[in-house]
């Protein structure tokens, strides 16, 4: 699908405050408002507009410890593979999840509030998948930039 300015600067604005209402982003992008529901509307439809959620302070929610998860295996089959992603997936302090290119073979972000936590994580992270051959973590002292906003 084809962006054009105006598209971009409805997502522009929507990445920034995603409860601005209707008629302010109208305003915004130079519409009336049904024409620019319409162009929200084919960004949900095509699947570039996925969503709008509140995006929550975790510090202030007691979860600023902060862990690089790589991993490396040597079972590669697709059947662990899909056991593997599931499980992972259902770790509720798993924020990030990535197949990756290079020494390693899977890396994750994860969340938590402290390093006993983390511990509690890691235990049962190894305990629940067979073949890991590696786990490597590494934590953030302090962060320094976090955005959810895509470059576009």
């Amino acid at each position: 699908m084809e962006l054009d300015r105006v598209d971009r600067q409805l997502l522009s604005l929507l990445q920034q405050d995603g409860t601005l209402a209707l008629a302010d982003l109208a305003e915004a992008v130079n519409l009336t408002t049904t024409p620019c529901w319409k162009r929200l509307k084919r960004l949900e439809e095509s699947g570039i507009l996925q969503k709008k959620v509140a995006l929550l302070d975790p510090e202030k929610l007691g979860l600023s410890f902060i862990a690089f998860v790589q991993i490396k295996t040597s079972n590669h089959s697709h059947e662990w593979y899909s056991c593997f992603v599931e499980t992972v997936s259902e770790f509720p302090e798993v924020m990030e999840f990535y197949r990756m290119a290079g020494e390693y073979d899977y890396m994750m972000k994860v969340l938590v509030a402290d390093m006993k936590s983390f511990d509690h994580f890691y235990k049962k992270l190894v305990n629940s998948i067979e073949g890991l051959t590696n786990v490597t973590s590494t934590f953030a002292m302090e962060p320094l930039k976090y955005t959810t906003a895509l470059p576009i």
